[in-house]
């Protein structure tokens, strides 16, 4: 019935059996919510590139022909070709306008499909030595179970791990350079070269009675001029035999203070090596 509006108020769904599928003896094309539909509607819009997205989406005429094969449960050993290529020419000339670059494998792969199905409507002929005659399709139906073949190795590939997919490769710095350490020197190596610069000390004594003020501050700083623009000092090298014992104590007591306050390091090449005195810093 009509409203006050003029629309038509749908009425209770019939059950799809009770549908008419004919109207004046012309067929519904197609079903829209159950309902049949005997014409295409005028202004159905279909995207210029619909067809060539659907046809992209295979990997060549092979793949396609597959699909259609497989997807009606055809024996590949006995492919209907009259069904298969009439499907096929079907996807085909709908693209063949719009791409002809994409069509033109496709159209090579419809060509032999025609040929095929002409040879299969001759006679068949028989070569010598054959008790029957080939068939026209073994060529296809061998390109078609290599392609298959091939298609389900590369699906089984696939589903493996990839490095950078599925997973990433751990990486872990580790640095390989080897930084040369000087050995460090003991205490006993320090009394052992203190005890030769004492005996070396006893040989040099005067008789000369004196009195001298000595600062163990001074001597820091007469050991650290001593050593600036020098590479390496000779640990002996660094005291004044010639003015005596107390001398050689204060700049001891003075060489101490300034390894103490790591103004001054202490090396040796080797274990009973002789003991080189160096800055720790560098002077501006």
């Amino acid at each position: 019935m009509n409203t006050a509006g003029g629309l038509a108020e749908p009425g209770p769904a019939l059950p799809p059996d009770s549908v008419p599928q004919t109207v004046d003896q012309v067929a519904a094309v197609a079903r829209l919510y159950g309902e049949p539909l005997f014409a295409l509607p005028t202004d159905l819009y279909i995207p210029p590139d619909a067809l060539e997205v659907f046809l992209e989406a295979f990997q060549g005429p092979l793949d396609l022909l597959l699909y259609l094969i497989r997807r009606q449960n055809f024996n590949i050993l006995d492919i209907p070709m009259a069904d298969v290529t009439r499907q096929y020419l079907g996807y085909v000339e709908a693209i063949r306008k719009r791409n002809l670059e994409l069509a033109a494998e496709y159209l090579l792969m419809a060509a032999m499909l025609i040929e095929i199905k002409s040879r299969m409507l001759l006679p068949p002929r028989k070569v010598e030595g054959q008790v029957e005659a080939e068939d026209p399709r073994a060529e296809l139906v061998r390109r078609l179970l290599e392609y298959e073949q091939m298609k389900l190795a590369a699906a089984e590939l696939g589903r493996l791990p990839l490095l950078g997919r599925d997973f990433w490769r751990a990486q872990a710095h580790i640095d390989t350079t080897v930084e040369l350490r000087q050995p460090e020197v003991r205490p006993e190596d320090l009394r052992e070269a203190w005890t030769e610069i004492l005996k070396r000390a006893r040989l040099n004594q005067h008789h000369k009675i004196s009195r001298e003020q000595l600062s163990v501050r001074e001597h820091m700083s007469i050991v650290l001029k001593r050593l600036q623009g020098q590479r390496y000092v000779e640990f002996e090298r660094l005291f004044e035999v010639e003015r005596g014992p107390a001398v050689l104590v204060v700049t001891f007591i003075a060489m101490l203070e300034l390894a103490r306050e790591r103004l001054i390091e202490l090396t040796q090449a080797e274990a009973y090596a002789p003991i080189y005195v160096r800055l720790a810093y560098q002077p501006v």
